[in-house]
Parts: structure tokens; C-alpha cells; sequence
């Protein structure tokens, strides 16, 4: 069963991100919406935390939220949504998890 996480909060500011590292299993994937989009920087922790994931996982952020903050996420294996996309995303996976 593969699970979407959707994660929020800049990975400044929280532990979302390696609370949700931990508990990734092959098959899933990561959404990164607001400011949780801040882990895409280069060069970031954050982005040399993802680099490290299972390459079965699939990295995902919104785009609004990426060119909002003017992040060049092409340094990492991150596909662009839009809100019709992620919707559809979510459907497509067995479970969705939220991490406030």
C-alpha cells in the first residue's frame, strides 16, 4: 500500500521532513506545498536529505509554491503540479498523509 505525504512547513522550522524520511517506504511519494518547497534549494540539508531517498519514491511540489519562491527545483528529481494534478495525485495513491 503506498502512502502521499504531504508535507507543509519549511524543514527550518519543523521536523516534518525527517519524521517523514523515517517512515518512507518504496513506492511513495512526497508532496512539498508553501513553504515546505523551501527543501528544494540547492544546497539545502533538506535537499541533500532527498537526494538520499529510495529512487522508487516520487518527488512532487506545487508549482505556484515553487516559482512564488523563485526556487530552481531542476537541481533535484521533482515533478511540478498544479492543483489539478495533485488532486489527481492523490486519488491515485492508496493513502494520504498530512504532516502538521
Amino acid at each position: 500500500m503506498t502512502t502521499l505525504h504531504i508535507i507543509n512547513a519549511a524543514p527550518t522550522q519543523t521536523t516534518q521532513l525527517s519524521s517523514c524520511l523515517r517512515v518512507l517506504s518504496a513506492g511513495d511519494g512526497i508532496v512539498f506545498c508553501g513553504e515546505a518547497v523551501q527543501a528544494l534549494r540547492a544546497g539545502s540539508l533538506a535537499a541533500q536529505q532527498l537526494q538520499g531517498i529510495d529512487h522508487s519514491c516520487k518527488v512532487y511540489a506545487l508549482e505556484e509554491d515553487v516559482l512564488a519562491r523563485a526556487i530552481d527545483a531542476e537541481a533535484l528529481p521533482v515533478t511540478l503540479l498544479d492543483y489539478p494534478a495533485f488532486v489527481a495525485l492523490c486519488v491515485a495513491y492508496s493513502r494520504v498523509s498530512s504532516w502538521t
